[in-house]
């Protein structure tokens, strides 16, 4: 069993990994690095992780598990936690674990559209896909982090910092919230499509 000290040196480990993953990605990033910016050994690295890509899994699973966290508390409790330095660090990181083309990427995005299932099934919103509409959901979210230079160069602040960030996502609750399309529009893009279909 791991004493105080090796959990505290285990979590200043894997929270400087997800620092420099998410800045240089996976590649970017050596096992020196990294432990030069947690105060440890690379030895005491390799001790808690084996590996990069020990660390790599052990880094995608804390991040996942603490950003769903967040998600059901808004979900199911109506309440968002505050958003801190910590919740920018893993959302930057998990774009670039999604991003960065790997099993373990595709895997996390996988589980991702199963849980947007599950929540699409207990709301009124319907869909005659509902797998579809939760990955294009959550491409189309994932796609404001992936272009955080664009959106930071168009709108004059670094979109991963909290004062562009909140700027951001007030404009992505704002788009959530509205109907973009009336229903004719939609019926007459649903019909194209089906005729697009049988041609």
């Amino acid at each position: 069993m791991s004493s105080g000290s090796d959990l505290t040196a285990r979590a200043r480990i894997r929270e400087s990994a997800i620092a420099l993953f998410a800045e240089h990605g996976v590649a970017g990033a050596s096992i020196r690095d990294i432990a030069q910016a947690a105060g440890v050994s690379s030895g005491l690295l390799r001790h808690h992780f084996g590996s990069k890509e020990g660390l790599r899994d052990a880094c995608d699973e804390w991040a996942m598990s603490r950003i769903v966290q967040i998600q059901m508390q808004f979900t199911e409790l109506g309440t968002l936690g505050p958003i801190d330095s910590e919740f920018l660090g893993l959302q930057q990181y998990l774009v670039r674990s999604l991003m960065d083309g790997s099993p373990r990427g595709l895997a996390m995005f996988a589980q991702a559209v199963e849980r947007g299932e599950q929540w699409l099934a207990g709301t009124p919103l319907r869909s005659d896909d509902p797998r579809a509409f939760a990955a294009v959901l959550g491409a189309m979210k994932m796609g404001i982090f992936v272009m955080r230079d664009q959106l930071t160069a168009v709108l004059g602040e670094d979109v991963g910092e909290l004062p562009g960030y909140m700027r951001m996502i007030r404009a992505s609750v704002e788009i959530f919230t509205q109907s973009l399309l009336t229903p004719e529009q939609a019926d007459q893009a649903l019909k194209a499509l089906d005729r697009l279909g049988d041609s």
